[in-house]
């Protein structure tokens, strides 16, 4: 039987720097990676916001890697923990509430002091852009969305995630309409830049969610880059080739 990806992640993980509460609830915490001696200097800060579909079972833990290769490269990294389907609090707008809270905590740690940027992964993928449309995100340098769920009505309808879209939000979009609204990325123009990256062999998020965002917001703020392989997890492993699409996203906000 083959393995879940994201537990073979989580075996390569390795432990933070530090653990941060940004909330009262045991799950509202954020991870901290400073970077080695001998890394570059950078003049931006990462803020990880994992995937899983929104899904209780599927922790910050399978972003390990992904954000200490990230300290690694020189940017001081955070990992964003929230609660999610199924957990007290969890689901819609719970989610989108821990990621706004954790960020302005971020702000103000002493770690961050450079701009932040935004990589959010899958169900991350959405929370991230969902928060480029929000009047606080202005100051964040920008959004790197990885094979982001960021069309949620046609996703629902499509059946990604095998109905964790409907999970997360409550319903269909028939019978949560201001839900979907308020949460669609496709529908929130982002008032910050956007890098898109999706693989095109992504069995688990089509690329078409990605370009169907594209399409929808179209203009300088916005930008897709095709990876032509690595899947729905290479984006997260540094191992995968692919990850060097996700580093070379997050120099390109640098500028």
């Amino acid at each position: 039987m083959a393995r879940d990806p994201v537990e073979v992640l989580d075996e390569r993980a390795l432990a933070p720097t530090r653990t941060t509460a940004y909330g009262t609830d045991p799950v509202q915490v954020y991870d901290v990676r400073l970077p080695p001696a001998g890394a570059p200097g950078r003049d931006l800060a990462v803020v990880v916001v994992h995937g899983g579909f929104w899904r209780e079972e599927y922790d910050r833990g399978h972003a390990s890697r992904q954000a200490q290769a990230l300290a690694d490269a020189g940017y001081p990294t955070a990992v964003i923990e929230y609660r999610r389907t199924g957990m007290p609090g969890g689901g819609w707008t719970g989610a989108a509430d821990d990621i706004a809270a954790a960020i302005a905590a971020i702000r103000t740690d002493p770690a961050f002091t450079a701009p932040l940027v935004l990589v959010g992964h899958s169900a991350g993928g959405q929370l991230s852009t969902w928060a480029a449309a929000q009047p606080w995100a202005q100051g964040l340098r920008g959004v790197v969305s990885l094979a982001g769920v960021l069309d949620l009505s046609h996703g629902q309808a499509t059946g990604v995630g095998g109905g964790a879209i409907g999970a997360f939000l409550g319903g269909t979009p028939e019978q949560v309409p201001d839900a979907y609204a308020a949460a669609d990325p496709v529908r929130l123009p982002p008032g910050i830049p956007v890098v898109l990256v999706h693989a095109r062999d992504d069995e688990d998020v089509p690329f078409e969610l990605s370009e169907r965002y594209a399409a929808a917001h179209l203009g300088p703020r916005v930008r897709l880059a095709a990876v032509p392989e690595g899947g729905h997890y290479g984006l997260i492993d540094p191992a995968n080739p692919a990850f060097a699409h996700v580093l070379a996203a997050v120099d390109l906000l640098s500028s």
